[in-house]
């Protein structure tokens, strides 16, 4: 058994607890607490003047696929074709990139990884811990979502060479496209099935597209300006598909079309310039007006875009936006895991979740603050020792 003691617990699913108490047990959280009966012989961390967070997650990042100093990292973008559903992005990690110990260090302890957007479907994207040697044994959930992209990347990567897309309008195309093919193939598969036909061959790429249209993992659309919200949107309503806005730039207005469809978002990064036109109406106030909505939301760093270790710094600038401390906080915790479909496991202290869990020297958003420890599933990383 192992106990975190004396520390303010901010659990991220009820009121912080100024002097609590946090059993570990199995790599799982046992209890939570104050005056909790510590069990004899408990290997014991006293975080008096500490604060006690559930594990950040980064729920859009590339960590792994595109390394920061070597270019033979970068498997980021198959750029040979605009439909590739079937690229996994478990097959492109190496867990030995340098970024995995700074995500550690900022107490990251899950982030989604995935394809860029050069393709209008890159492939399919992986949620993991941020510790191992070995990518199987990090996995929390993969496939996370089927990675699409609409507005500039897709144009700009196929139009020069006079390949399709070239308009927006051929990049929803070449979407529909596919998920009607991929209709089609489940369909084959359904009179198979039932004895009125032979199956399909195995196509891999309409095997990914039909896990999107049975619902069992979402379509993850990157879409920074308005009308591409709405065209991803729209397409989403036409094949009834568990849709998340990657990006979500412009969110701030429609996000009541957001909340009336349901669908959530991932915004970000927001430590960033106005690098592409898409960008032009970047704003601090984009989480708050979907907060405002009723939106379900998470803040992203698109590492290595923004690198990982300013997760938390990304979080606390949505502030000065009109967001609460706790609504930002919540954004790379609890709210992260429920856009993931993860908040069974993490995003929390509760008992039954993942021990997934930073130690900090001080409040969150204050500068000085650094992260003294973290646990992944009860492992002990002590970061400043």
């Amino acid at each position: 058994m192992q106990a975190i003691v004396n520390g303010e617990i901010w659990t991220m699913h009820g009121p912080r607890l100024p002097r609590g108490t946090l059993l570990i047990e199995n790599g799982k959280i046992a209890a939570v607490g104050e005056n909790i009966p510590i069990p004899y012989g408990s290997d014991i961390y006293n975080a008096a003047g500490m604060v006690i967070m559930p594990g950040f997650i980064d729920a859009h990042t590339h960590l792994g696929i595109l390394e920061e100093i070597f270019e033979e990292g970068d498997d980021l973008n198959e750029i040979t074709d605009p439909i590739t559903p079937h690229l996994r992005a478990i097959d492109a990690i190496n867990p030995l990139d340098m970024a995995f110990q700074d995500a550690l260090h900022a107490g990251v302890t899950t982030v989604v990884t995935g394809p860029g957007s050069a393709n209008i479907l890159g492939g399919e994207m992986v949620a993991i811990k941020t510790c191992g040697s070995v990518v199987d044994d990090m996995v929390i959930s993969c496939p996370a979502g089927l990675k699409a992209a609409l507005g500039e990347n897709p144009k700009r990567v196929y139009g020069p060479n006079k390949k399709t897309p070239v308009t927006r309008m051929a990049s929803a195309a070449l979407l529909r496209d596919t998920l009607a093919h991929g209709r089609q193939y489940l369909e084959k598969q359904a009179r198979a099935l039932n004895g009125k036909a032979d199956p399909p061959d195995r196509d891999l790429k309409m095997e990914s597209v039909a896990r999107v249209l049975r619902r069992e993992i979402p379509l993850r659309v990157h879409a920074h300006r308005a009308d591409d919200i709405m065209t991803a949107l729209r397409i989403g309503n036409e094949f009834h598909l568990h849709l998340v806005i990657e990006h979500c730039t412009e969110g701030h207005l429609v996000a009541d079309r957001l909340a009336a469809a349901g669908v959530p978002a991932v915004v970000g990064p927001v430590l960033i310039n106005r690098a592409k036109v898409e960008l032009m109406g970047r704003s601090l106030k984009t989480a708050a007006a979907l907060a405002a909505q009723g939106v379900h939301f998470a803040i992203m760093t698109d590492h290595p875009v923004v690198p990982i270790q300013y997760l938390l710094i990304s979080a606390g600038l949505t502030t000065r936006g009109g967001l609460s401390e706790e609504q930002a906080l919540g954004a790379i915790t609890i709210g992260a895991a429920r856009v993931l479909g993860l908040e069974d496991r993490i995003g929390s202290i509760a008992p039954g979740k993942d021990a997934d869990v930073v130690v900090l020297s001080g409040q969150p958003f204050y500068l000085g603050t650094v992260v003294n420890r973290v646990y992944i599933c009860g492992k002990i990383f002590d970061i400043n020792n």
